[in-house]
């Protein structure tokens, strides 16, 4: 996984979307990469140890709050640094799924993960979004009813229950889609 926080709630939601993966029988320890201020240098990623580390992985989440209808520029750093395997398709067939959250309820996070989906897809990767109709779910998860991925919101800092909920699922979900592509 690899994701960008600014305030906290994004990396809680990465927390728990950690945690359910790990809850898939015979799951290993995800690799959980936090996007921080010595990853990114004048606008580019400087840490150039961030993308090998993900060529072996089986599934890659993305996650970013949404920021002026899009990932935060130091994600898309990211984003942009990965230009370099997309040549050799080194993600090919792999499992993705993306995340955000943010201040408004229509704060335009679908574009977020619209710009996941199209990253993915660029790297002939395999999208899974949510499989849980937006309020349709005993347990109350996807309340905000997003199915391309997870989207949060939260107007003061806290990150709601349902969508830490909803975050495990995702972890779940992937990291079982991924196994079973990988068999």
């Amino acid at each position: 996984m690899v994701y960008h926080s600014v305030e906290g709630s994004t990396e809680a939601l990465a927390r728990a979307v950690a945690a359910g993966s790990v809850d898939v029988d015979g799951a290993g320890s995800p690799l959980v990469i936090g996007l921080g201020e010595s990853d990114i240098a004048h606008g580019r990623l400087a840490n150039q140890e961030l993308i090998p580390a993900l060529e072996d992985m089986q599934a890659i989440v993305f996650g970013s709050p949404t920021f002026m209808g899009g990932p935060t520029a130091q994600f898309k750093a990211f984003a942009d640094a990965t230009s370099e395997i997309w040549e050799r398709q080194a993600w090919r067939d792999r499992v993705a799924a993306g995340f955000t959250i943010g201040s408004n309820f229509s704060g335009d996070q679908l574009a977020t993960l619209q710009y996941f989906h199209v990253l993915a897809m660029q790297h002939g990767m395999i999208c899974a979004g949510l499989d849980i109709p937006g309020g349709h779910d005993d347990a109350g998860r996807n309340r905000l009813g997003a199915q391309g991925g997870l989207v949060a919101h939260s107007a003061d800092g806290k990150v709601d229950p349902s969508d830490l909920d909803t975050a495990r699922y995702l972890g779940r979900r992937v990291t079982d889609l991924a196994r079973r592509l990988a068999s």
